[in-house]
């Protein structure tokens, strides 16, 4: 009886040890994450009055602001020669303001249709 409960006292602290080391390092790389992003941002390259290009297009298969029309905002701002992204949840619609030397209409919309799982997204009417 003695054994059993050295063991089972000895598994648990060792489930306990590992699962607490885990999660310390999860801590630790979040903030050196964290540190890094606010210690260099992106500076974006200034774009051209000449070569600034909006696009309007429908994105289809969004379900909530947060998660899907805020996620394709920040992958389209991201993007090298993007100027300004707006994904509107409750119209469906998103306006990019990009530089046309560096990004065209196929791959904003390639960008937006791979977001999530490359099936949930959809760019219809696109205007430029």
């Amino acid at each position: 009886m003695n054994f059993k409960k050295s063991i089972l006292t000895l598994a648990l602290a060792s489930i306990l040890f590992v699962g607490c080391k885990e999660k310390s390092n999860d801590l630790n790389s979040k903030e050196t994450a964290k540190t890094s992003e606010v210690a260099t941002p992106k500076v974006k390259k200034e774009i051209a009055a000449a070569n600034l290009q909006t696009a309007t297009f429908e994105v289809s298969g969004m379900t909530c602001s947060i998660g899907c029309a805020k996620t394709i905002q920040e992958d389209l701002t991201g993007l090298d020669g993007v100027q300004e992204a707006k994904v509107d949840f409750d119209t469906k619609l998103a306006t990019v303001t990009f530089d046309k030397t560096v990004q065209n209409p196929e791959k904003l919309t390639k960008v937006v249709e791979e977001a999530a799982d490359g099936k949930t997204y959809s760019v219809k009417d696109m205007k430029i």
